[in-house]
C-alpha cells in the first residue's frame, strides 16, 4: 500500500544522528548516522534522486523495480533514481555514517508501508 508523500520524514524512523549541511531550493545534503539495528524503511521520492556516500561503516541498500541489492563501504556511492523504491540499512557491527545528496527537484518522501 502506497502512502502519501511527506515533506519531512524525520518523524517516521529513528537514526542516531541527522544533520543538514546544505539546503537549497531543489537540492540538499544531509548526514545520517545509523546504529547496526537501524533502518530507513521502504520509500521512494517522486521528483528527486538519492545519492548515498558512505563515510564510515557498511551500507546495504535494497531496491525494487528492478529488484537489486547494493553494498557500499567507505568512499563508495550509489544513486537511486526518482520513483525507485528503496530501503537503507546498516550491515556492520558499528555505527554507519553516510551523506545523502538529494535533488534536483522538490523533496518528498513516500513511505511504502
Amino acid at each position: 500500500m502506497k502512502g502519501d508523500a511527506v515533506k519531512d520524514a524525520s518523524h517516521l524512523y529513528e537514526v542516531e544522528r541527522r544533520a543538514y549541511h546544505l539546503q537549497r531550493p531543489g537540492f540538499r545534503i544531509s548526514e545520517m548516522q545509523l546504529s547496526p539495528t537501524q533502518t530507513v524503511p521502504w520509500h521512494f521520492h517522486n521528483h528527486i534522486s538519492d545519492t548515498f556516500y558512505v563515510i564510515e561503516g557498511q551500507l546495504r541498500l535494497f531496491l525494487q523495480q528492478p529488484k537489486q541489492e547494493v553494498r557500499l563501504g567507505p568512499g563508495e556511492s550509489y544513486s537511486v533514481a526518482a520513483g525507485r523504491p528503496h530501503l537503507v540499512t546498516n550491515v556492520g557491527d558499528t555505527s554507519m555514517t553516510i551523506l545523502v545528496l538529494q535533488g534536483v527537484g522538490e523533496y518528498d518522501y513516500v513511505p511504502l508501508v
